[in-house]
């Protein structure tokens, strides 16, 4: 039976099958659930001013309950916790106080990523050639842009991750340095790490995977399956990587487990030394993370690549067994469900592309509107902050559905303020 309850007269033991608001804009991830501790009945009482709950008699178990109930109740709570959307309550979860908070605007920023992005492209290029040669790295220039991009990061992330949209399938090394730098940074931000933490880290990301300078092109790229002497050349490239960096005066220790620990998984099925749970450290949990993700989500000979929302719900399915739960739930959080360049569809049934995040209501970024509700093309660009844009009856605009990658055709860099840099 519900019943109506003010939020301060809620118990642990109580389910919870409705709020006075939207789930959605709740931190719970489940829409109804058990109240487990005191913590939830505090967030309830933040968020809500009453809710409704299951009273015990629809179990036929009255209070209070016996351990040998307490399995009978909770089995029965089980087929009550139906996911709403799951990616959603991650996202807007607030474990996180933020440290930081944007200080420039999206437009602001961009100009000044132009130029970080210019020079950090020709350093990635340089090094990668240097290595290849067998020549000294050039650390003095690579902490140097890395600098340049952490201070970026701190005032706006958004206009850095524009930029690692540019993919181009024959540059995926280069370019996918920079990606897994930019995508490390931001999550560090997120994780409210300190500057100089932040610079070793995206020392770390940018250079990580240096070793693949001395595994042969043919086996990088590949179409089909690698054999087991291929995929041993393969794994080769993290020792071989981590040996360039130990020999490399100025490269801290921290930055070199960025390379070191990427491909190591938290289950310790990963190589190359098969390291589990917190042996693989912060710094080798987000290298490893941002990897993976921008690897999935990129095209490359044997694969294409999926949109970055299908890559979220495929990292959090890959949580404790691939990755670190906590920091997987953190790294949605800090993409948002609708990752800048996701194609997504609104409920005005236009298609759009989204531009920058909103920090504040995840939910309501700002989106380059492509396609009318028919399907043509919209004559003119036009950015519409999903905050304050209706549809033509009056209710406020939301996103839909996010579309597969190139649908409809669309690329969705076109739509971003980088096209001086393609």
């Amino acid at each position: 039976m519900k019943r109506k309850l003010d939020v301060q007269q809620l118990k642990v033991g109580m389910f919870v099958c409705d709020l006075d608001r939207p789930w959605r804009e709740t931190p719970f991830l489940f829409q109804g659930f058990e109240i487990r501790g005191e913590d939830e009945i505090l967030d309830l009482q933040r968020y809500c001013q009453y809710v409704y709950i299951d009273t015990p008699e629809l179990y036929q178990i009255p209070p209070p309950r016996k351990p040998a109930e307490k399995a009978v109740v909770e089995e029965a709570l089980n087929h009550k916790k139906v996911e709403r959307d799951l990616l959603i309550k991650i996202e807007s979860h607030p474990l996180i106080k933020p440290v930081y908070h944007d200080q420039t605007s999206l437009e602001e920023e961009i100009e000044v990523v132009r130029e970080i992005h210019r020079e950090t492209k020709n350093l990635v290029y340089s090094i990668l050639e240097d290595v290849r040669l067998g020549k000294n790295l050039n650390s003095v220039g690579a902490k140097k842009v890395i600098g340049e991009m952490v201070e970026s990061i701190i005032r706006n992330p958004d206009a850095l991750t524009c930029f690692a949209q540019l993919k181009k399938k024959d540059e995926y090394t280069a370019q996918h340095s920079m990606r897994v730098c930019v995508l490390a940074l931001s999550l560090g931000r997120h994780l409210g790490l300190e500057k100089q933490e932040l610079n070793t880290l995206g020392l770390g990301a940018l250079l990580h995977d240096l070793g693949k300078m001395k595994v042969p092109n043919e086996i990088l790229n590949k179409p089909g399956p690698l054999n087991d002497y291929e995929y041993a050349l393969m794994k080769s490239h993290v020792p071989r990587g981590v040996e360039i960096l130990d020999n490399t005066s100025g490269i801290p220790r921290a930055a070199i487990e960025v390379a070191r620990c990427h491909h190591e998984r938290y289950s310790g099925s990963g190589y190359i030394h098969g390291l589990k749970g917190d042996q693989i450290g912060l710094f080798g949990m987000i290298g490893g993370i941002v990897d993976c993700y921008d690897a999935i989500s990129s095209d490359r000979a044997y694969h294409t690549g999926m949109s970055a929302h299908a890559a979220l719900k495929k990292m959090y399915e890959w949580r404790n067994r691939d990755f670190h739960p906590g920091l997987v739930e953190q790294f949605i959080q800090c993409m948002g469900i609708y990752p800048i360049g996701s194609v997504v569809e609104l409920n005005t049934g236009e298609i759009g592309v989204v531009v920058t995040m909103n920090r504040m209501r995840r939910l309501k970024p700002r989106v380059a509107l492509v396609l009318q509700a028919d399907y043509f093309p919209l004559p003119g660009a036009r950015t519409v902050d999903l905050m304050n844009y209706n549809t033509r009856d009056g209710r406020p605009c939301e996103i839909e559905r996010v579309l597969e990658s190139g649908a409809y055709g669309i690329n969705p860099v076109q739509y971003l303020p980088v096209t001086a840099a393609i």
